[in-house]
């Protein structure tokens, strides 16, 4: 059971991305004055009148004649939001009015059995209203009028929209939203692969894959289930030298991309082989270090090396991502997917450890061994200690006084080396016993 499915379709540039904010009431959809900013398929959760559905921001539809490869591929993600919406909105400039490529779209959603919805937007007064009315010759019902911009119709088209939503049980979502679902981001420099893998690890060619770099501008996810049950993969856009972010669209798909990886539970830090370990490859892996989630670094595009420049990458890796300890190393081919398999096992690790549940009796039999070994300063101790939570493993720590941070930390690796617990975050919390 999942939530039912509104899709926003349209040409480029009729303020796709500018209601999908208004609706949500917030800024998640990145829009610019331009054509051609939106290129991936971006579904998020939006509710109206307690009612919540899926809402699908798409790229703007173009003949194949218009543009070149990469809108092609940025039309089919729309094609295929039209196919699985249980609702169509169909957006237009009312201002402009009716164009050759409102017209194709037009005939494109008469083929589905949704409910289709036109809206006729840039209408940002009353006095305005009647310029929708030419959309009427697109013969998809009478139009809305509204302002993404302004919220002027919005609250109409939002009623309208609800009544048109298949019914669901919410019982079973609910049930559905208990179930925590494992995180996954791809992270990495502009152009080294992760679209392509984001695509191989779903199954899917959900987000657009091309060879022009900074294709994603936003954060894309999707759950797939597995056999440790369901993770949920998120392609971020590439992430550039702040100094070289000179553009609002990528200044915003850079914050999507931190935010992704800091509501990771692992990250998969993709590395162009074929160019080597830059200092952006290095600033990255110490960002998402920082962030406390898991590091899988993967070695994208390794059969295009001889065996000679295999050597000096595996030395580069272990000389300029030391500080990332144990974090496991995949060497793959994304295009072709030769040795994307090898992830599944780390991920399973990462899953395994990242829910590990340790009995209070060994914990406390660990710090104590651990304080025999080397005993806190100034007389600190730990009383006892105990495992609070899973998803990461969190251990809370009784105290007759305040440990220093590098105790902390000596505890913390005890902790980690005894039960194994690999790359996976650790917490730490201290509770000082009241005298």
């Amino acid at each position: 059971m999942s939530l039912p499915t509104v899709a926003i379709v349209g040409r480029p540039n009729v303020g796709k991305s500018t209601l999908v904010n208004r609706i949500l009431g917030r800024r998640e959809a990145i829009v610019e004055e331009r054509p051609g900013v939106t290129r991936d398929r971006k579904e998020v959760t939006a509710e109206w009148m307690g009612r919540e559905f899926t809402l699908i921001d798409t790229g703007g539809w173009m003949t194949a004649s218009e543009g070149d490869a990469l809108d092609a591929k940025v039309s089919k993600q729309s094609e295929q939001a039209i196919a699985e919406a249980d609702v169509v909105i169909v957006t237009a400039d009312a201002s402009v009015g009716v164009t050759a490529d409102d017209e194709l779209v037009a005939n494109l959603v008469r083929r589905v059995d949704a409910p289709v919805l036109l809206v006729g937007n840039k209408v940002d007064s009353e006095a305005q209203q009647h310029i929708v009315w030419d959309l009427l010759s697109l013969g998809l019902g009478d139009p809305y009028p509204i302002s993404a911009l302004h919220g002027i119709g919005v609250a109409d088209l939002l009623d309208e929209i609800i009544t048109q939503l298949p019914e669901v049980d919410e019982e079973e979502l609910d049930d559905e939203e208990e179930d925590r679902v494992f995180s996954v981001s791809i992270v990495g420099r502009p152009n080294v692969g992760k679209s392509t893998l984001f695509n191989h690890l779903i199954g899917e060619d959900r987000a657009v894959v091309h060879d022009r770099p900074g294709t994603t501008r936003d954060a894309i996810d999707t759950v797939v289930e597995t056999p440790n049950g369901p993770v949920r993969f998120v392609d971020t856009a590439g992430m550039r030298r702040k100094a070289r972010v000179d553009e609002e669209t990528e200044y915003y798909s850079l914050v999507r991309a931190l935010r992704a990886v800091d509501a990771s539970d692992v990250a998969l830090l993709v590395i162009d082989s074929t160019v080597g370990v830059t200092a952006q490859d290095q600033r990255l892996a110490e960002r998402v270090d920082v962030a406390g989630c898991p590091t899988v670094v993967l070695l994208n595009k390794w059969e295009l090396l001889n065996a000679d420049e295999r050597r000096d990458m595996d030395r580069m890796v272990e000389r300029k991502l030391h500080f990332l300890g144990e974090s496991p190393i995949i060497k793959i081919s994304a295009i072709n997917g030769k040795s994307v398999h090898k992830l599944w096992p780390a991920l399973q690790g990462a899953i395994t450890d990242y829910s590990t549940r340790i009995p209070t009796r060994k914990v406390n039999q660990l710090i104590r061994s651990a304080q025999a070994s080397q005993p806190a300063p100034e007389g600190g101790r730990v009383l006892y200690a105990t495992q609070g939570a899973t998803d990461p493993p969190t251990f809370t720590l009784f105290t007759n006084k305040e440990l220093p941070r590098t105790y902390l930390r000596y505890l913390e690796r005890r902790l980690r080396e005894e039960f194994d617990l690999g790359q996976t975050p650790i917490k730490l919390r201290v509770r000082r016993r009241s005298d």
